[in-house]
């Protein structure tokens, strides 16, 4: 996507009043939070300026949460779960994958790791990468 084209005076009237800086405060935070939504609710009112703006405010936004409201990553049976979930998918559907049931079921169930060699044939099921197995 292309830069977009902005008028300089314009886009420092902007900043200038929306002041944007790095988020090191929850007040910072929800006063950047609450200057997002105002342009959001601009809608197609928002001058180019403004939407240059908005992604700037977004982003240091992303920055703060991320730093401040990391989540955590989520377990190879957790990824697993939610991929039967959004695919409509049962137990016994893996039972080709795992070669045995009991071997699904004690995965799913915490009994058992999910091995490299099996992260490898989930992966080429569920065409994912191998690493959100191990």
């Amino acid at each position: 996507m292309g830069a977009i084209a902005i008028d300089e005076k314009k886009y420092a009237r902007v900043l200038a009043r929306l002041l944007p800086r790095i988020i090191t405060t929850e007040e910072e935070h929800e006063r950047m939070l609450t200057e997002v939504e105002e342009l959001m609710d601009k809608g197609a009112r928002r001058t180019p300026e403004q939407d240059v703006a908005l992604d700037l405010l977004v982003r240091l936004i992303q920055d703060f949460d991320e730093k401040h409201y990391p989540l955590p990553e989520p377990s190879p049976v957790e990824v697993l779960t939610y991929l039967l979930e959004q695919r409509g998918l049962k137990r016994a559907d893996l039972e080709p994958v795992f070669k045995s049931r009991g071997y699904v079921s004690d995965v799913l169930n915490g009994k058992r790791a999910i091995s490299k060699a099996l992260a490898k044939r989930l992966a080429a099921f569920f065409n994912v990468s191998a690493g959100v197995f191990i």
